[in-house]
């Protein structure tokens, strides 16, 4: 249970009320928050403790929801503007309230049915949360990773080299196109490993831990196994091998030929199958 009521974030509170408006839920620290009836369901008592999202209504008011938002408070991502004022814009975040974005918070300007990468941050003076597109203000220096630690990542745009992401919401980071063995679209959270720290304070990163042979080996065989047979092998086309597995040509070609070794597929006329 939430010692306070966090805007922006989901919050497990106690019901409280019950009112003709719908169900008051409660932090440790008292502050409550109204549960509309159109989110109440049946299976809701007094005393029970429920997750719910916190964000602005239409009047800036506290209100609380069971659905979800794309993204929360903190949270970097890939918004769609909805509508266009003289003092900025509105972007679709998930919430049945438009998110808003101030213009002093926009780095071009934007015209309704673009596409804008930003940061949810909280507004101190209006107690609101709003969007924020200026991304340098957010983005800080890489230190303590290691190689292969596991970090949470957001694609944000394609470059001549590859994707340029946000990582841990904090860092920027870089996936190179020879290195991308998956889909990978600008809008997609995914999971990743650091592959380098560089100088800069950016992120080198992977899809895939650095090194990792017997990891390769076993997605391989899974897929394998899986089929039973396939009409692939070493020697096929890496883009054929990459749609299947996942890895580069190397990788696979390796991990083949570990698991002939270990005597447990066989590859001959023109097909791989499990032994």
């Amino acid at each position: 249970m939430e010692e306070y009521l966090k805007l922006g974030s989901l919050n497990n509170l106690k019901i409280s009320k019950k009112t003709p408006q719908g169900l008051y839920l409660e932090a440790l620290d008292g502050d409550t928050v109204l549960l509309p009836n159109r989110y109440v369901t049946d299976d809701m008592n007094i005393g029970d403790e429920i997750e719910v999202f916190i964000y602005n209504d239409s009047e800036d008011r506290y209100v609380a929801t069971t659905d979800k938002p794309k993204y929360e408070y903190g949270e970097f991502g890939v918004f769609r503007v909805v509508d266009v004022a003289k003092f900025g814009v509105f972007v679709d975040w998930g919430m049945p309230k438009d998110l808003f974005m101030p213009l002093g918070n926009m780095k071009k300007e934007l015209q309704k049915g673009d596409s804008v990468i930003g940061k949810i941050v909280y507004d101190e003076k209006t107690d609101r949360l709003m969007l924020d597109s200026k991304l340098s203000r957010h983005i800080k220096k890489a230190k303590n990773y290691d190689v292969n630690d596991e970090v949470k990542i957001i694609v944000i745009a394609k470059t001549p080299l590859g994707y340029k992401c946000i990582v841990d919401d904090m860092y920027e980071g870089m996936l190179f196109d020879n290195e991308i063995f998956e889909d990978v679209r600008v809008g997609q959270k995914k999971k990743a490993f650091v592959k380098n720290v560089r100088e800069d304070g950016k992120l080198d990163l992977s899809l895939q831990k650095i090194g990792s042979r017997d990891d390769v080996k076993d997605k391989v065989y899974k897929v394998l196994k899986e089929w039973g047979e396939m009409k692939i092998t070493t020697k096929s086309d890496p883009e054929e091998i990459k749609k299947y597995f996942k890895v580069s040509k190397k990788a696979f070609k390796s991990a083949v030929n570990e698991l002939i070794k270990e005597d447990k597929i066989i590859q001959e006329n023109g097909t791989i199958r499990i032994k």
